[in-house]
C-alpha cells in the first residue's frame, strides 16, 4: 500500500460494499437500522454492557455530512448481547482537540479549520469511559497545516486541506521561508511543530504559500469526496480529461482560487503583498524581505547542482513518471511573469484524525483500567485510535489508517459474533 493515496470513489467508494450488504440485510429482516436515535449511555448489567439507552430526534432530511438539528422526541432503550462503538474521532471537537493537544506539537491554536463532519465529536468517549472503557494516549492526533476556510461549506467551519506537490514556497506568519523538512508534501507532522513551538511564531494560527499559476494548475489536490468529483463518480474519462488532458487548473480547485477567503492573485509581488496583508490583522508581511528569499530560491532553478532542498526535491519528484505528468510543475521561477500570475495561500491547521482513544484487545474489545476486557463492549475504527487506542504511536505514517479501521471492525465484528453464537 503507498504512503499515501486516494482511493478510487473516494470515502463513498470505501463504505459502498459494507452499505450494500447492510441494506441488503434490512430488506431481508436481519438487520434493524435505527436512525436519529443518539447514544446518550451504555447499560450496565452486573458488570457487563447488555445495551444503550438514549434520544430520539425528529426527522430530518439534510444531506449526508450536513449538521442536523438535535430535537429531542422521545427516549429509547435496547438491549444485546454485545455492543461495539465506532462514532469516530474528536476533530469536529475544537475544545477537546485544544483540552488533549500534545505539548510535544507546542501551543494550541486559538483558530482551527474542521476537516470532519459535526458528528465527529468525541461524545461516546466519554460515554464509553463512564461504562468501564479506559482511554488512553488521548494528546495522539494528526491534524494538518495546509487547511482551507471552505467557500462552500458542508458543515459548520468546515475545512478542506490541501493535497500539495514539492514546488510551492512555504512561508511563516512573519514571512520567513519555512527550513527542511518542512516542505510542501514532506514531514506533516514535523512541520506543524515547527510552526507551534518556534517561539517567534507559536502566536500565530496561520502560515503562507506563494506560487505561480503553473504550480497551482499541476500540483493542487484538494481533499473530500465533494472536491474530487472525477474519482467519487468513478468516472475515469473525466479523471483524464479534469487531471492530465486539461488545461487549467482542476474545476475545484479554480473555483477556489476564485472564491476561497485564503486565496490572493496578482501579478506582481508587491500587489500580492499587499492583499496579504489585507487577510491578516498580523504581523504584516515585508515585501522587499519575501522577495529576496524568493530570488535566491529562483537563481537556484538555473543550477543543476542546486544545494536548495526544495529544488533538489522538485527534481528528484520529477524523476518519477507519474508525477513529472500529473504531479510535478516544471522547474521555473516563482517572479518569472510567464509562470504568472502570482497566487498567495493563507494555510490555517485543519483537525482531522485521533489516534488514541478507547484501549483494545486484538480482538477489539475494549479494555477496563486494569486490563481486563469489558464483558459485552467491542471498539473499531478512530474511536479506538484506529487499533487499540496507540497502534500508530507519535508519527504516525500517513495512508495508514484507513487499514486500521477495516482491521479493526473486521474483528469486532467477528469476536462479538463468535460471543453471542
Amino acid at each position: 500500500m503507498p504512503r499515501f493515496h486516494v482511493t478510487w470513489g473516494t470515502g463513498t467508494g470505501v463504505v459502498e460494499p459494507f452499505v450494500r450488504h447492510a441494506l441488503q440485510a434490512a430488506a431481508a429482516g436481519r438487520l434493524t437500522i435505527h436512525h436519529r436515535h443518539r447514544v446518550d449511555e451504555l447499560v450496565v448489567t452486573e458488570g457487563a454492557v447488555t445495551g444503550v439507552r438514549g434520544t430520539v430526534l425528529g426527522p430530518d432530511d439534510a444531506a449526508r455530512g450536513v449538521s442536523s438539528h438535535r430535537e429531542a422526541v422521545g427516549e429509547f432503550e435496547l438491549s444485546a448481547q454485545a455492543v461495539v462503538v465506532t462514532s469516530g474521532g474528536i476533530g469536529a471537537n475544537h475544545d477537546l482537540v485544544r483540552r488533549f493537544w500534545p505539548e510535544r506539537l507546542g501551543k494550541a491554536p486559538g483558530f482551527l479549520v474542521t476537516g470532519v463532519p459535526a458528528h465527529v465529536d468525541g461524545r461516546m468517549l466519554e460515554i464509553s469511559e463512564r461504562a468501564g472503557a479506559r482511554l488512553v494516549n488521548r494528546d495522539r492526533m494528526w491534524h494538518y497545516t495546509e487547511g482551507l476556510r471552505n467557500w462552500d461549506p458542508v458543515w459548520p467551519g468546515h475545512g478542506i486541506r490541501i493535497l500539495p506537490g514539492p514546488s510551492s514556497m512555504w512561508f511563516d506568519a512573519l514571512g520567513r521561508r519555512l527550513p527542511a523538512p518542512c516542505l510542501p508534501g514532506y514531514d506533516t507532522l514535523g512541520t506543524l511543530r515547527h510552526l507551534r513551538t518556534d517561539p517567534d511564531i507559536a502566536g500565530y494560527d496561520h502560515s503562507w504559500f506563494v506560487l505561480t499559476q503553473q504550480i497551482v494548475e499541476k500540483e493542487f489536490a484538494l481533499s473530500g469526496s465533494e472536491q474530487n468529483p472525477d474519482i467519487t463518480a468513478n468516472d475515469r474519462k473525466a479523471f483524464l480529461r479534469e487531471r492530465l488532458l486539461g488545461k487549467g487548473a482542476p474545476a475545484p480547485v479554480a473555483a477556489f482560487v476564485e472564491k476561497g477567503a485564503d486565496f490572493a492573485v496578482a501579478p506582481i509581488l508587491d500587489e500580492l503583498v499587499a492583499k496579504m496583508n489585507a487577510m491578516t490583522d498580523e504581523p504584516l508581511l515585508d515585501a522587499a524581505a519575501l522577495r529576496h528569499q524568493i530570488e535566491a530560491r529562483d537563481l537556484q532553478i538555473a543550477n543543476p547542482y542546486s544545494k536548495d532542498a526544495q529544488v533538489q526535491g522538485i527534481r528528484n519528484s520529477r524523476r518519477y513518471l507519474g508525477d513529472r505528468l500529473g504531479r510535478t510543475a516544471t522547474p521555473h521561477r516563482i517572479l518569472d511573469p510567464a509562470a504568472g500570475p502570482l497566487i498567495a495561500v493563507k494555510l490555517n491547521i485543519l483537525t482531522r484524525k485521533t489516534l488514541g482513544g478507547i484501549q483494545t484487545d486484538l480482538d477489539s474489545r475494549v479494555l477496563s483500567a486494569d486490563g481486563s476486557p469489558v464483558p459485552g463492549l467491542y471498539a473499531a475504527g478512530e474511536v479506538a485510535g484506529f487499533g487499540g487506542g496507540g497502534m500508530h504511536g507519535y508519527n504516525a505514517l500517513e495512508g495508514t489508517f484507513l487499514g486500521g479501521c477495516l482491521f479493526s471492525g473486521r474483528k469486532a465484528g467477528r469476536a462479538a459474533a463468535a460471543s453471542t453464537a
